[in-house]
């Protein structure tokens, strides 16, 4: 009888590609608090009105936004959907991937309201996409900063700018 090879595929397509338990709700009730008081935070910070806090968001009604906020700034018992969360998480890694490119707070808030000429962007600030109200805003902009962060897209900083490689003049053999 001839033998079958399982492949690395067959062998994986047993493994679920996302733990499910991710999405229960006692998981998602012990990131939600946390999680928007961390958002509204970057939100302060980043000087977002009522209007694109809520477009971050998924645009949720203006109470339903305030419960949230009274809610999460009180340290009471919340639970956000797993869209809300995902525009959270895509919002926390576009702060700290600004963090990462921009020595100074105010020059990445600066990069954010500024126009930009990647095409992505299409001359438009970043914070356009970023608060158009979709998700795909969100990612396209963290993506972009993940990006960034590899080295694509971006002009050097000025310790990468001023960066000289090393010459065999350079070594010195005792």
């Amino acid at each position: 009888m001839p033998q079958t090879v399982a492949t690395a595929s067959q062998d994986n397509a047993a493994e679920p590609r996302l733990d499910p338990a991710r999405f229960a709700p006692e998981n998602r009730r012990r990131l939600s608090a946390p999680g928007l008081r961390t958002f509204l935070a970057i939100a302060d910070l980043w000087g977002l009105d009522e209007t694109q806090r809520r477009l971050v968001l998924g645009y949720p009604s203006r109470s339903t936004f305030h419960s949230w906020a009274r809610t999460a700034r009180e340290h009471g018992s919340l639970t956000l959907d797993v869209d809300v969360l995902t525009r959270i998480s895509a919002l926390l890694g576009i702060h700290q991937a600004l963090g990462v490119l921009h020595d100074i707070e105010q020059e990445a808030v600066a990069w954010l309201r500024m126009p930009h000429d990647a095409t992505v962007f299409g001359g438009r600030p970043p914070l356009e996409l970023l608060t158009n109200g979709t998700q795909d805003g969100l990612m396209t902009v963290r993506r972009f900063l993940d990006a960034a962060r590899g080295g694509l897209y971006m002009p050097p900083n000025a310790i990468d700018r001023d960066f000289r490689p090393a010459t065999d003049a350079d070594l010195v053999i005792s």
